[in-house]
């Protein structure tokens, strides 16, 4: 399976964007999704991730109340809408095939990566 992550850009603090990570088949449909990022000069951090049925979410702290994770089972696609963006926010944003259907926050709980998207919040 093959995730293409997509939405990422320039916006100013405040703004808004919504990601999408699009797998190229529903082998993603029974596992968990999830985000992480990497800013530059930085470690890649968890993001969000959410279970396969969409019924359970977590969310990083610097996330909570800002970001939504969701997806589409039918259209294989996971989505991040991220709110009131700020400076801290830039980095590249990976989209991520969980191994279990289950949420998690460690990068070792998942086996595929997407290519990234890069976002850039200016103050």
């Amino acid at each position: 399976v093959q995730l293409q992550a997509s939405g990422g850009g320039l916006v100013q603090a405040g703004g808004s964007l919504k990601l999408s990570c699009a797998a190229s088949d529903r082998t993603v449909s029974n596992n968990a999704m999830g985000w992480f990022r990497q800013a530059p000069g930085k470690e890649r951090e968890f993001v969000a991730s959410i279970s396969w049925n969409g019924g359970d979410t977590l969310y990083a702290d610097s996330a909570k109340g800002r970001f939504t994770v969701s997806r589409d089972r039918a259209k294989n696609t996971v989505y991040l809408q991220m709110n009131v963006l700020k400076p801290e926010d830039t980095a590249i944003y990976y989209c991520a095939h969980g191994r279990s259907s289950g949420i998690s926050s460690r990068a070792n709980g998942y086996v595929r990566w997407g290519q990234g998207t890069l976002v850039t919040v200016s103050s």
